[in-house]
């Protein structure tokens, strides 16, 4: 067998240094658009070489049939130091190529770090302030650069890490989903010739929905996929456990561990107990027990207590093959072939499974206009007959459940959400027939818009728990032909990247031109059901003082937004035009906006708005709101305890007017 020549090669060998794991891996190019990647495993064959098969292959493979591979180091100089590959097996020639020592690391990454004014950037912990610790952990002040620099990246950082002024003027400084990604958006748009290894961290007191929420990771920002991470410093993270000997050291490690992790995430690192079930670019096994930035420390044995005795503050070996081999192009999303072959055959479903998963919509049919963006709503039942322990959010986190769109003869797709939160983790026992509910918006995310072309689609949602996982029935659902000409030539800008994350995120000041889009969906499609989701996304961020990242002028150069003198400012409320999108999209179109939105979402955005209301003095309005809501949750037969919350809201109004 002939093998055609390669113009470009790459070696990343694996065999010293920190954590080695005797591996190596390799990129060919056989021109500017053919391209191999492969790994190998090594074992020790003499002084300086190694040698091993080759495991897998990604890429045009029919060009590279060699089945093993050895490496002879030839010289000890790092100057001088080169590599000698040869490759042989499968049919073909052995093939000689020598490399020229370039780097000890495997890929290199620029971080920047920022925090909002009065929250500190925690980005190095001392590794023994806490007697709680392996007796074999050094002793050392370890940063954020060391531990990624230990894991296989030439860290680049400009060290301009500062704090952001904030402009507030007394206005609220929690945060809110859409304010922390337009200051993602605005950062990398600042910077948009930056690389895919690129990272933002920037440290903030809370999020708005309080101390629950420990950190967000944002994927895919702009073209190159840059990501931003944000850490929420006064959340749940910020409170030691009760009796703890040193609770400002356990606050510190907590807070540096939660920036490590969702870095992780950055790095299309799945949650230790998660990775059975991911589109792998290899099966993995599930690591529940690992003491690794990937694990969340409450949910081993023993919990945190017994999480951090044998924490090393490092990744497991699988996700460190993962970050320095996997190929570069490599993230996890995009077709999901494993569910068109297996379905979820390889979930861990017990044979009398305690709970039952339910997807469903609140309509008669599962039918949505053309352009309508689809929510689901999860039921999570205890068909048992006990009580069973289960997290409060457990349906809230998309990031702990696969989610996957499958329209007839086209690949599977698996539903990739544009941000990963890090929520408290609360249990409580939910009783024999008791049930948990959430939302779950589908239409767009990393993938893009999965829901678009008119058409029928099945849904089907596994949800990983502690110890087992739990699948629900297929939903089959439908998506409308267009009825006329104006929204087959609004879709061309409605189905972009834009609109999609202004709709995830409940609206966006930064992203001018989805809003452009937005506006002219809810005006020249008024009578069509996409016009509420436009006008919700439209007022919600007008409803308030909003703060904006502002970087100004001035250098291209990645850096912090401190160093390029960044500040909060704050854009001031434009309250008649969100009073009058809001009340459009939740009041004068009660009964299509509660089956559109869903149950779930229009209750919060109702109460969202009624609170707004009250809090302006428009007391009568917001009694009204509340009290079409009951009417029209009612008239749904929604459970009881619902319409009780929806009663003590109305009266809450009642009593301070």
């Amino acid at each position: 067998m002939s093998v055609r020549p390669f113009i470009r090669e790459e070696l990343r060998l694996d065999v010293d240094g920190r954590y080695p794991q005797m591996a190596a891996s390799g990129a060919i190019f056989a021109s500017l658009t053919t391209k191999v990647s492969w790994i190998a495993n090594l074992t020790a064959s003499g002084a300086n070489s190694w040698k091993g098969d080759i495991w897998y292959k990604d890429g045009d493979s029919a060009s590279f049939p060699f089945t093993t591979v050895e490496v002879q180091v030839i010289s000890s100089s790092s100057s001088q130091r080169s590599a000698a590959v040869t490759f042989s097996g499968g049919g073909a020639a052995s093939r000689v190529h020598t490399h020229r020592f370039k780097s000890p690391y495997f890929h290199p990454v620029e971080l920047e770090f920022d925090s909002a004014q009065g929250t500190p950037a925690v980005t190095s912990v001392q590794t023994h302030a806490h007697a709680n610790r392996p007796a074999t952990l050094p002793n050392e002040a370890l940063s954020i650069e060391m531990v990624y620099r230990r894991t296989g990246f030439d860290v680049k950082k400009s060290g301009g890490d500062g704090a952001v002024p904030l402009s507030l003027a007394g206005a609220n400084a929690r945060w809110s989903d859409m304010e922390m990604h337009d200051a993602m958006q605005s950062y990398w748009s600042r910077f948009a010739n930056k690389s895919q290894w690129s990272m933002w961290v920037f440290f903030a007191s809370l999020h708005e929905q309080g101390t629950s929420l420990g950190g967000v990771m944002f994927d895919d920002i702009g073209p190159n996929h840059r990501q931003g991470t944000s850490i929420f410093n006064d959340a749940f993270i910020a409170n030691a456990p009760a009796g703890d000997v040193s609770p400002a050291a356990w606050v510190q490690r907590m807070r540096f561990w939660t920036a490590c992790h969702e870095m992780g995430h950055a790095f299309n690192l799945a949650h230790s107990w998660q990775k059975a079930l991911a589109t792998s670019w290899i099966p993995l096994a599930n690591e529940p027990e690992a003491r690794s930035f990937m694990n969340y420390p409450y949910n081993v044995a023993g919990g945190q207590t017994a999480f951090f005795a044998d924490f090393e503050f490092r990744f497991t070996d699988s996700e460190l093959l993962f970050m320095r081999h996997a190929p570069e192009r490599f993230v996890q999303m995009g077709n999901a072939d494993w569910f068109d072959h297996h379905a979820f055959q390889q979930a861990e479903v017990s044979p009398e499974p305690p709970f039952k998963l339910e997807l469903r919509v609140n309509r008669p049919n599962a039918v949505f206009e053309f352009l309508e963006p689809a929510v689901l709503e999860l039921k999570l039942t205890n068909i048992s007959s006990q009580p069973q322990l289960v997290h409060e959010n457990a349906l809230s986190a998309v990031d702990q459940m696969t989610v996957i769109l499958k329209k007839p003869r086209k690949p599977a797709r698996q539903f990739v959400p544009f941000a990963q939160y890090c929520l408290l983790p609360a249990v409580r026992a939910l009783m024999p027939g008791e049930s948990l509910y959430d939302s779950l918006f589908v239409s767009a995310g990393r993938n893009g818009w999965d829901l678009a072309e008119p058409g029928y689609y099945t849904v089907q949602v596994a949800l990983h728990l502690a110890d087992q996982d739990i699948v629900s029935l297929p939903l089959t659902l439908r998506v409308a032909p267009p009825r006329q000409y104006d929204e087959e030539f609004l879709a061309q800008d409605f189905f972009s990247d834009d609109v999609g994350r202004i709709l995830t995120f409940d609206g966006s000041r930064f992203l001018s031109g989805g809003n452009d889009t937005l506006r002219e969906v809810a005006d020249r499609l008024s009578d069509r059901r996409v016009a509420i989701h436009a006008r919700v996304a439209l007022g919600n961020p007008l409803a308030r003082d909003y703060k904006l990242l502002d970087l100004g002028a001035g250098s291209r150069d990645l850096t912090s937004a401190y160093a390029v003198g960044g500040k909060i400012a704050v854009a001031k409320a434009n309250e008649d035009e969100a009073h009058k999108d809001l009340r459009s999209a939740l009041i004068e179109k009660k009964d299509v906006g509660v089956e559109s939105l869903g149950h779930i979402d229009y209750k919060y955005y109702v109460d969202r708005f009624s609170d707004w209301l009250a809090e302006r003095g428009s007391t009568q309005e917001a009694v009204q709101a509340q009290e079409d809501l009951y009417q029209v949750l009612a008239a749904r037969k929604v459970l009881d305890r619902v319409l009780q919350q929806v009663k003590e809201r109305r009266e809450s109004y009642q009593l301070k007017s």
